[in-house]
């Protein structure tokens, strides 16, 4: 099989791992015209303390959170590659695509929350810009994909 017909392989695969990315990103903006336009009807004014103790935690694990999305992937890619089984690789990824887009969506969840806690935008709008640079950041890949076919592929020569 030609590498060309390979990647155009791989490419399509991919189509339902682009989707949910799409869709987080999509629950993302939702956040934001929500907040814009009804927003503000749903606000509760939380004392400034509690105000920051909030945010300040949210911070916290939303930075955490880049770092152990990261190694969850890296697991996760192993075991992709690795895992006994029938399932295809298509099937091993879209699990992988579906916990880091969560993950990523969550941090724009938080700002959503402390938002709603009677936080300004300007915090809305960084916790936003987090969790797009997640979805950036932890995207299907097709070099990651290929690396689970190739390995399974290389797993079932083994196996012959």
């Amino acid at each position: 099989m030609s590498s060309h017909h390979s990647l155009q392989h791989s490419n399509n695969d991919l189509k339902l791992h682009w989707t949910i990315a799409g869709l987080t990103l999509t629950t993302v903006a939702a956040y934001l015209i929500f907040c814009h336009v009804a927003g503000e009807q749903w606000r509760i004014s939380l004392p400034e303390d509690q105000r920051v103790l909030i945010r300040t935690l949210f911070y916290v694990l939303a930075i955490i959170g880049f770092p152990v999305t990261n190694l969850l992937r890296h697991i996760q890619l192993r075991l992709n590659q690795t895992m006994p089984g029938p399932k295809p690789a298509k099937q091993r990824y879209l699990l992988t695509v579906i916990v880091s887009m969560g993950l990523a969506e969550t941090v724009a969840l938080m700002g959503l929350v402390i938002f709603l806690l009677g936080d300004d935008y300007n915090t809305l709008y960084i916790f936003t810009a987090l969790s797009v640079l997640a979805v950036f950041l932890y995207r299907p890949k097709a070099d990651e994909y290929r690396e689970i076919m190739v390995a399974l592929a290389s797993r079932e020569d083994d196996d012959d």
